[in-house]
């Protein structure tokens, strides 16, 4: 599918971000611009598990370690 450009560390940074966001979305309702929360949770989510990410693969980025062969 993709190549991974997200390495360990930050993969679960964007997982426990993605989580936190989503939290805060569904425990705090009533507020304003809550949708922001839950799009911005859904994306670090999905980039976590996916070990990719579109702005990076766009800038040329990768937190992943190079491969030695």
């Amino acid at each position: 599918m993709f190549k991974a450009n997200v390495g360990k560390i930050d993969r679960i940074v964007r997982i426990l971000a993605g989580l936190a966001l989503l939290a805060v979305f569904f425990l705090f309702p009533g507020h304003g611009y809550r949708w922001i929360l839950a799009l911005l949770g859904v994306l670090a989510l999905a980039t976590g598990l996916m070990s990719t990410c579109p702005a990076y693969r766009l800038f040329g980025i990768s937190t992943c370690p190079m491969k030695r062969g």
